[in-house]
């Protein structure tokens, strides 16, 4: 089945009892029982729920996972994963990471004894270099978030597995259209549903998709156990957001490569991250990994300042300065003082984020209305 098809089809089939081709809502919190712990695959909506059940098998059949358990959130599904962990354990992760990951690993999970190093994963010596005794875990976002940066998932699948470590890498900017990590030989893949999963900027929602049944086992634990489960509806809303998938992303995409060439060429720009440019350090190594090049850029302004870039975006009217990204609207934000505004000034600067630098999560709209709003905002 092709990619397009598994984004109508995938894991799906009428509901049983009416026929419906949507699943149906199931707002329930508790199922009748026939006799205690005898019942129809259902007894509580926290451990599960029919509508859930029907995006978990779609978001799997995207992944070609065997299964896929889905969370209240991207963190939430984050934070599951790393109750995988012990005191002691170790995680090797990128220095270009989301500010909401690096948040929760350095002030949820570090005072609990789990260590962490952040490293240019773009240099797989390093990474190797970054292994002790105790790394049990590789965590991989590709590509990075804001700067674009595309990581080799099949050169650090293969070295983590040399070396007896899990794999998770976070596909939230790429979604399943344009890559698929376990076919690189990743453990686990995760979503920020809330993206481009969904799509329309109108549902909060995570997901984890694996065939390892080790992971999924202790994730289905945290489900059951910490609680942090979509609602139905939540989940229908993703669920509806995919069956468009292909054709938004697609679109997206076909846009971020008019605007990142506009960009490239303007003069008041002074660097611009889009792995579809062929002076992208990793266009290669893109062209490769992914089906397309995705729909999200980050530039610097020439005037490297926090007033310069507050100055561009306020002066924007398509494009809505606003967090998040994936929808079908055109957003623009600050990383410094928005998404990343939580990692220390000195850290962001050494990894290579600068104060000017804008992010953009390309929407549907038409690409000659986007670049003249950019244009007009210069």
């Amino acid at each position: 089945m092709k990619f397009n098809t598994k984004t109508i089809h995938a894991g799906q089939k009428p509901e049983e009892t009416s026929g419906a081709v949507m699943p149906p809502i199931f707002q329930t919190s508790t199922y009748a029982q026939e006799a205690p712990n005898k019942h129809k695959g259902y007894d509580y909506a926290r451990v599960g729920n029919p509508t859930r059940t029907a995006l978990e098998q779609m978001i799997a059949g995207l992944e070609g996972a065997d299964e896929a358990a889905c969370f209240s959130s991207g963190v939430a599904a984050m934070d599951a994963l790393m109750k995988m962990l012990r005191p002691g354990d170790h995680v090797v992760t990128t220095n270009d990471l989301y500010g909401g990951s690096y948040r929760l690993f350095t002030k949820v999970f570090e005072p609990y004894g789990i260590d962490f190093t952040f490293v240019d994963m773009t240099d797989i010596g390093k990474v190797e270099s970054a292994i002790t005794d105790q790394t049990k875990l590789m965590w991989i976002e590709t590509p990075t978030n804001p700067l674009l940066r595309v990581v080799d998932i099949k050169a650090l699948s293969d070295l983590a597995k040399e070396n007896d470590i899990l794999t998770v890498v976070d596909n939230t900017f790429a979604s399943p259209y344009l890559q698929r990590p376990l076919e690189l030989g990743a453990d686990a893949v995760l979503h920020s549903a809330t993206k481009y999963l969904a799509g329309h900027s109108d549902v909060i929602h995570g997901a984890v998709a694996s065939s390892n049944k080790e992971i999924m086992e202790n994730l289905r634990f945290q489900t059951k156990t910490s609680g942090a489960v979509p609602g139905p509806m939540d989940c229908y809303l993703t669920l509806r957001g995919i069956k468009t998938l292909s054709v938004r992303v697609q679109r997206s995409v076909e846009n971020a490569k008019q605007i990142a060439e506009f960009l490239d060429n303007h003069p008041k720009v002074g660097s611009v991250n889009y792995p579809g440019l062929p002076s992208h350090p990793q266009h290669e190594l893109a062209s490769r990994q992914m089906d397309d090049f995705g729909a999200m850029l980050s530039f610097t302004l020439k005037d490297d300042s926090i007033e310069a870039a507050v100055n561009f975006m306020s002066n924007t009217e398509i494009f809505t300065l606003a967090e998040s990204l994936g929808g079908v609207e055109s957003l623009i934000s600050h990383p410094a003082s928005m998404t990343h505004g939580s990692i220390p000034k000195e850290v962001r600067e050494k990894a290579g984020l600068q104060d000017s630098l804008i992010r953009i999560s390309v929407g549907i709209e038409d690409a000659e209305d986007l670049i003249a709003d950019l244009d007009q905002a210069f």
